[in-house]
């Protein structure tokens, strides 16, 4: 009898130890949880802001003010960052509003953030695709010749993720990568595949026109 009270006690102050533990985890986990949506609420209101505020930039035709918004933009966007750092969008906004400033090497850092482990999983594939194509026209800006292969590599991934869908500024770019690697047939092919999807396309043309003026003379 003795025995039984003992165990029945035992199990009931287990009962109980566990009633706690799992309450206690239960709020710790909810109070977790309410400041991560907090933060991630916080955060998109800095991107939604600083997106705005890039659109600004873009627009105006004074460049004094466009500087304004883009150094403005930047500020939302890593105020974005510090709550929410796996967040492929801000690191993409920073990278824009970097562009925009004049600094391409800081800006395609950024860009290899949002295409890198965590970020990139949470891009669709369309956003993939165009992150790709502007870090291409980034390592095509700056104008180093190690990087051509790698926006090519970008290039052709970016034109794999797009279903068809307008591909012109990735074949435009991708006609300069060929351009400049001397590959003149397939630079061709990738500014005439921009003018099927773009007859106006301005890049396309002076793409083709270049590889007109520029080829050899037959003996």
């Amino acid at each position: 009898m003795a025995a039984e009270v003992v165990l029945q006690v035992a199990l009931l102050i287990l009962t109980l130890a566990i009633f706690f533990a799992i309450h206690t985890l239960s709020k710790q986990a909810l109070t977790k949880l309410r400041s991560n949506n907090r933060a991630t609420l916080q955060a998109t209101r800095h991107f939604v802001l600083g997106s705005h505020l890039l659109t600004r930039a873009r627009s105006t035709p004074h460049k004094t003010q466009s500087h304004s918004h883009a150094k403005s933009a930047l500020t939302e966007a890593e105020k974005a960052l510090s709550l929410s750092p796996r967040d492929p969008g801000p690191h993409i906004l920073k990278a824009l509003a970097l562009d925009l400033l004049g600094h391409r090497t800081s800006a395609l850092r950024s860009l290899d953030a949002a295409l890198s482990p965590p970020c990139v999983k949470s891009l669709a594939d369309r956003e993939r695709g165009e992150a790709l194509v502007k870090r291409a026209e980034l390592k095509l800006a700056l104008n180093r010749r190690r990087r051509v292969d790698s926006a090519v590599e970008d290039l052709v991934e970016a034109v794999g993720l797009s279903s068809g869908e307008d591909d012109t500024t990735a074949f435009c770019l991708l006609g300069q990568c060929y351009e400049r690697k001397g590959m003149r047939d397939e630079a061709r092919e990738a500014f005439e595949r921009a003018l099927t999807m773009d007859s106006g396309s301005v890049l396309a043309r002076q793409g083709l026109d270049r590889l007109r003026l520029n080829q050899s003379p037959s003996p």
